[in-house]
């Protein structure tokens, strides 16, 4: 079952992927938490919004050598865009973070950004971000599904994809690194790729977490001691998520480790699963943040040309098991 691409949504794709039809993306949008890992690593209560940019510039500048496009965000990343390399741009459209004085992690858009002027700043495809799960209260989530259908509604309009990365959390309070939620984390990445590929919402790609943690599987490297699965299980939960869904969809690293990151990907690819590329972040340019806060931007550059497009190319690698995702939107390479 696939879905026909319009022109606009088909080029938009095209600019972000490799020849392959392989999304091999590299995201740079983070915006509150870098701001937080710079100040600490600084020593200093905040920094200014000149180190947010030069960071994002550097990153940009070096890693888009290495990939097929870079995610950026419009308020601190278009000085960035202008660096980088040729390559495609996304641009996110949500506000960072969310408000945990509400219930729910209920998203929000940015104030003075519309998908018009993300595309107007040079865009070929849009991202959000929502935190989802399948066990939140019914009227959040309706909230949350209401929200989607504006933003695919409007891409759809302005003939751009609709990137959605969802992001899960437990309804309980209890930490995302725990045991419990490592259990519950296959039921959860799976009900979010099954809810939000449905046509209604108009999502182009699925920006998707994997759907275990990896230092609860046994028998891998990055395993820690305590055991939510067996490999044999975590591979399973790889497939199950992915059959749940027609849509393309690419892994994002949340956050871990490069190693990790890497070792996750050679996990999906023993699994067997028609993943279409990755957008990863922190995988490649986490541990710079203390070298530049420390340093200054020519060390970080240093460190980005060396272990930064290092950390890169493992990523690179890994990804000669993902798919095209021509084939899921009913089109084959010689026709693209």
């Amino acid at each position: 079952m696939s879905t026909k691409l319009t022109p606009g949504k088909l080029e938009g794709l095209k600019a972000v992927s490799d020849k392959r039809g392989v999304i091999a993306a590299a995201a740079m949008d983070q915006r509150g938490s870098l701001r937080k890992s710079l100040a600490k690593e600084k020593g200093v209560a905040d920094v200014p919004d000149s180190a947010l940019i030069e960071f994002k510039e550097l990153v940009t500048e070096v890693l888009t050598k290495h990939a097929s496009a870079i995610l950026l965000d419009p308020e601190f990343g278009l000085p960035a865009a202008k660096r980088r390399n040729g390559k495609g741009l996304l641009l996110a459209y949500e506000k960072t973070g969310y408000d945990a004085a509400t219930p729910g992690r209920l998203p929000d858009l940015l104030d003075v950004w519309s998908v018009r002027r993300l595309k107007e700043a040079g865009a070929d495809c849009i991202k959000i971000l929502l935190y989802y799960t399948p066990f939140e209260k019914s009227h959040i989530n309706d909230l949350k599904h209401a929200w989607v259908e504006r933003i695919g509604d409007e891409c759809l309009a302005h003939d751009i994809p609709f990137f959605l990365e969802t992001v899960g959390y437990d309804v309980h309070g209890e930490s995302e690194k725990s045991l419990g939620y490592a259990k519950r984390k296959p039921e959860i990445v799976t009900g979010s790729m099954e809810e939000f590929g449905k046509a209604r919402y108009g999502v182009d790609v699925l920006k998707v977490e994997v759907p275990i943690q990896m230092e609860f599987v046994a028998g891998t490297r990055a395993f820690k001691g305590e055991q939510a699965y067996t490999r044999a299980e975590a591979l399973e939960h790889f497939r199950l998520a992915a059959s749940s869904t027609h849509k393309p969809f690419i892994y994002l690293s949340a956050g871990v480790s490069n190693p990790v990151f890497i070792e996750t990907l050679e996990l999906a690819a023993e699994s067997g699963t028609s993943f279409n590329g990755v957008l990863c972040g922190r995988a490649t340019w986490k541990d710079g943040i203390a070298i530049y806060a420390k340093h200054g931007a020519r060390a970080f550059e240093e460190w980005l040309n060396t272990v930064g497009v290092e950390n890169i190319e493992n990523v690179n690698k890994a990804l000669k098991a993902a798919s095209s995702w021509y084939e899921k939107v009913g089109l084959s390479p010689a026709t693209v």
